[in-house]
C-alpha cells in the first residue's frame, strides 16, 4: 500500500498536470467560465420554482397531473426558458455580430471569441449541468440513456468551444437549432392539459414543421455550406500553443 506521503505526492502531481493541461488549452478566462456556468445554474432553478409555483395558478389541469409529470411539467420550463435564450444569443452571433464576420484582416473565423462569446456559451453548460443532474436523479422517468448520451454529448462540445475559443461560430450554428424546443415543448403541454383536439394543437403541429424545417434542416445546409466556403480555415484547426501561427498564416 502507498504511504501517506506518497499518496500526496500523486495527488499534488495530478494536479499539477490537470494545471498544465488548463493553461495549455483553455483560451477563457476562468473566472468568466466559472461565473457564466453558475448563472446559468441559478437561472434553470429559478425558473424551475417559479414553474412550480405559477403553474397551479394559471393552468387548472395542473394539481390533476401525477407528481411525475408535475415534475416534467418544470423540467420542460427550464428547456424552454434555456432554448429561447440560446436561440435568440446564437442568431445574434451568426448574424449581426460582428465577431463572425468575413475580414482578411482577422484572425481566422474558426478562433474568434470574446467574453460575451463566452459568457453566453456559459450559460448554456450551465443548463446541460442542470438538466442531466435531473435526468440522473430521475432516472429514467425524464429521459433513457439516449438523452443522458444527448446531454453528455451536449455538454462536451458546448464546453469545448467554451473553453478553447475554437469553432464558437459553428457551435452557435447549431444551438440556432434549440428554437424547435419551445413549440415541441408547448405540444407537451397540450396533451398533458387534454387538448390535443384543439385547434390550437393543429396550429402547434404546423408551426413544429415549418420551425423543423427552418431550424434543423435548412440551417444545416447553410452551416454545411459555410464550412465550405471556409474549408482552408477550418481544416487548419490548430492547437491553443499554435494560433499565433495560425494567425500570421491567414493574415499573410
Amino acid at each position: 500500500m502507498l504511504s501517506t506521503g506518497s499518496s500526496n505526492m500523486l495527488v499534488k502531481s495530478y494536479l499539477n498536470q490537470v494545471d498544465l493541461l488548463l493553461k495549455e488549452y483553455v483560451s477563457a478566462d476562468l473566472f468568466v467560465v466559472y461565473t457564466s456556468i453558475i448563472l446559468g445554474i441559478f437561472a434553470c432553478k429559478t425558473v424551475y420554482e417559479l414553474s412550480q409555483l405559477i403553474s397551479p395558478l394559471y393552468f387548472k389541469s395542473y394539481p390533476n397531473l401525477s407528481k411525475g409529470l408535475q415534475l416534467e411539467w418544470s423540467n420542460r420550463a427550464m428547456s424552454t426558458f434555456h432554448a429561447m435564450y440560446i436561440a435568440n444569443v446564437s442568431l445574434y452571433f451568426v448574424l449581426w455580430s460582428d465577431l463572425f464576420k468575413n475580414d482578411p484582416q482577422r484572425r481566422p473565423i474558426t478562433l474568434r471569441s470574446s467574453t460575451v462569446s463566452i459568457s453566453a456559451l456559459g450559460v448554456s453548460v450551465g443548463y446541460f449541468l442542470s438538466d442531466l443532474s435531473m435526468i440522473l436523479w430521475r432516472y429514467p422517468s425524464l429521459g433513457g440513456i439516449e438523452y443522458v448520451i444527448h446531454h453528455l454529448l451536449s455538454l462536451g462540445s458546448v464546453a469545448y468551444a467554451m473553453l478553447t475559443g475554437e469553432a464558437q461560430i459553428y457551435t452557435y450554428m447549431v444551438l440556432i437549432s434549440e428554437a424547435t424546443t419551445p413549440s415541441i415543448n408547448l405540444r407537451w403541454y397540450l396533451d398533458a392539459a387534454g387538448m390535443k383536439r384543439s385547434k390550437v394543437y393543429t396550429i402547434n403541429g404546423v408551426v413544429i414543421f415549418l420551425a423543423w424545417l427552418v431550424a434543423r434542416i435548412l440551417l444545416f445546409m447553410y452551416l454545411f455550406w459555410h464550412s465550405f466556403v471556409y474549408y482552408d480555415q477550418v481544416r487548419f484547426q490548430p492547437k491553443y500553443q499554435d494560433r499565433n501561427v495560425a494567425y500570421i498564416y491567414f493574415s499573410a
